[in-house]
């Protein structure tokens, strides 16, 4: 008996064709009469979606013999105009039924997380430095654009004009569809505003280029508040290619918030509320935070933040905003290390003067200096 394999590449790369064309009507000549409404429903979700290219790459095929039904999985790739510079790439469950001498889709399901456009109808907004993709409408994304496009200028302020200088930002319709796209449980992410993540079967060290928010954490801040997240956010995205394994979550995640406080005239007292509390106390902290205190739902994490800010703001101050980004860089530009810490202190010496143990008396200090 024939194989059906190349039967199904050739259906899967018409189906891709009219996707990525919008053409309809080769859309529904391809799948059976039950999926033609749902299939017609996901073509009017996706629309709007600017795609520069859309494929389906077979990973698990099994010859049907003389069945009449087969299932496989499949990668569902695409990129996005302007956006990516390599494919994404999603997992689906594909069901087919033969029809005459060939076959038809009867099915197209994600096995991991899921896509926007599987979630509803999305809409799309540019701006000068950004793409926003959403279930809202052009009117209800139009402020994220505008805190993205002012987030990017922000950025390259800091970290200079080496990195792509623009954002893909997605808003889900909630926070469990929020977690659906990280597939992840909802709980995880609870509060969380926003992630910055890569494209998913993008390289190793692909930039991270998609800030995924969480509609119901960032509708509950202040315009402030989006501004710093969103900048927060876009500081990722420029820093990704430096960033690696071995970077310690206090650097990573003290950069991108100081980079988003940068110019809001904001006290450190404002900006760490919670460690000015603690200080006023008698509780100050000996140690900078561990990679562990940044894991999602940790009881510390919101002092994690304050304390990282706290540190690359004392950087920044007392060597320099220049020597702040060069530390930064240096500590990823090699490896990975065989021990970490001895890495970081070479690298701090190197590129701050002190080391590792010395900077963290000069940090204790200056979260001291918050009890007033």
């Amino acid at each position: 008996m024939p194989s059906a394999r190349p039967g199904i590449e050739a259906l899967l790369a018409e189906r891709a064709r009219a996707l990525h064309q919008v053409d309809l009507a080769a859309l529904l000549a391809g799948v059976t009469p039950e999926a033609r409404t749902a299939q017609r429903e996901a073509l009017a979700r996706m629309v709007q979606v600017p795609f520069a290219d859309v494929f389906y790459r077979l990973t698990d095929f099994e010859e049907p013999g003389p069945a009449d039904r087969l299932t496989a999985t499949a990668e569902f790739g695409f990129r996005l105009q302007d956006v990516d510079d390599h494919p994404a790439v999603m997992a689906r469950k594909l069901s087919f039924v033969r029809a005459g001498g060939g076959w038809l889709l009867s099915g197209d399901q994600p096995t991991g997380p899921s896509a926007l456009w599987d979630q509803g109808v999305v809409h799309a907004v540019r701006g000068k430095h950004s793409l926003v993709l959403g279930p809202a409408g052009e009117s209800e994304l139009a402020p994220t654009v505008a805190v993205a496009d002012r987030a990017v200028p922000a950025v390259s302020e800091v970290w200079g004009t080496g990195w792509a200088g623009r954002l893909l930002v997605e808003i889900p319709a909630t926070e469990v569809q929020f977690a659906q796209l990280l597939g992840v449980p909802a709980a995880d992410y609870q509060g969380i505003a926003a992630v910055t993540t890569a494209a998913a079967g993008a390289p190793l060290h692909a930039p991270a280029d998609r800030v995924l928010i969480n509609p119901e954490a960032f509708a509950g801040l202040t315009e402030l508040g989006r501004r710093v997240v969103t900048t927060h956010e876009a500081t990722h995205v420029a820093t990704r290619a430096d960033t690696r394994a071995w970077t310690p979550l206090w650097l990573s995640e003290g950069v991108a918030d100081f980079t988003g406080y940068r110019g809001t005239g904001r006290t450190p007292r404002q900006i760490a509320p919670e460690l000015a509390r603690d200080v006023a106390a008698g509780r100050i902290p000996q140690s900078l935070p561990a990679d562990a205190d940044f894991a999602a739902g940790s009881a510390g994490i919101a002092q994690a933040y304050e304390l990282s800010w706290l540190a690359c703001d004392l950087i920044a101050r007392r060597f320099g905003t220049d020597r702040l980004v060069a530390f930064y860089r240096a500590v990823g530009a090699e490896g990975p290390p065989a021990d970490r810490d001895v890495w970081l202190d070479r690298v701090m010496r190197d590129r701050l003067g002190p080391g590792i143990a010395e900077f963290t008396k000069l940090w204790v200090a200056e979260t001291a200096r918050l009890a007033g």
